[in-house]
């Protein structure tokens, strides 16, 4: 498929930055929208031409429209993970998700990639997760021929998940459990997802969905049992309640970086396993990367 002009908005993010990346290698120009334009020129020194770096708010139609003008392709690859004054889960995964769907097809553009998350459900009970489940919908009713890409837990250099969970495994001779420890969990590397978003965008035909987990499914407990060997621990894995995490998170969020958030205990109560048969890495040709293989680069 010849796309020739793609803007990624968050793409300054943990993610965003790496998809930006991919495309720049395969000769995309790439606009980079983001409430950060100054990071770009610090993620990519290097290049000089085929980057455009403009400021956007996706809460704003003036600043999306001007964000989508003049492309063939788009990937929104914002997400919130703590609310906070006017930013809430709803607003950013639906609202804004919507308008940056609508305002993209109104443009003329070819293609619209949307990251959302394995597990995401608008019935849920979860704010965090039902907001994931309602923006889908949203941006296949302003966009119908969006695809959906639903990475399980991400891991990779710098992370939310495994970088910390190892850092308190060095230091804690008792380790806290979520529950049981019982939860599903199919890691995926952030530079395989990135990977994917790219290749979709390339594919002439591309599936409506793609759900990205890695090759291996773990158990929380399990998961927790491999890194502390890797580091060198034998930590007391101690179950702990639910309700006991979710208070815990609330005080928690109100700190400045707050270590834990609700909605991380809330996506821990389900399982993020890519369902049987859907489409994922394997129809995008990626093999994906396991986590042991990663471990050293990630936690040392």
């Amino acid at each position: 498929m010849a796309l020739g002009k793609m803007t990624v908005f968050g793409g300054t993010g943990y993610l965003g930055h790496r998809v930006v990346q991919r495309l720049l290698e395969r000769d995309f120009s790439v606009r980079v929208a983001s409430r950060h334009p100054e990071r770009t020129a610090a993620l990519f020194p290097d290049v000089k031409l085929g980057i455009e770096s403009i400021h956007a708010d996706i809460n704003d139609d003036r600043s999306v429209a001007a964000a989508v003008a003049g492309v063939e392709g788009v990937v929104n690859a914002v997400s919130l993970y703590v609310e906070g004054g006017h930013e809430t889960f709803h607003s950013v995964h639906v609202t804004a998700a919507a308008r940056v769907a609508r305002l993209a097809r109104e443009a003329g553009v070819e293609r619209l990639i949307h990251v959302s998350g394995i597990g995401s459900e608008a019935e849920s009970a979860s704010p965090y997760i039902r907001s994931r489940g309602e923006g889908e919908k949203i941006v296949r009713d302003a966009f119908p021929a969006a695809t959906l890409i639903r990475p399980s837990v991400v891991f990779g250099r710098g992370d939310a998940f495994v970088d910390p969970v190892a850092r308190m495994l060095r230091h804690l001779p008792v380790f806290p459990l979520f529950g049981r420890g019982q939860t599903k969990l199919q890691p995926a590397h952030v530079e395989d997802v990135a990977e994917a978003i790219a290749r979709a965008i390339h594919t002439v035909q591309p599936r409506m969905y793609y759900e990205l987990g890695g090759p291996r499914i773990y158990a929380y407990r399990s998961l927790l049992e491999m890194l502390a060997r890797h580091l060198g621990k034998k930590p007391l894995l101690v179950s702990m309640p639910f309700g006991l995490w979710h208070a815990l998170a609330y005080v928690a969020e109100m700190l400045p970086r707050p270590p834990l958030t609700r909605n991380q205990v809330e996506l821990m109560q389900i399982d993020s396993v890519a369902s049987p048969g859907a489409p994922g890495f394997d129809d995008l040709r990626i093999s994906p990367t396991s986590l042991e293989d990663v471990l050293p680069e990630i936690v040392g």
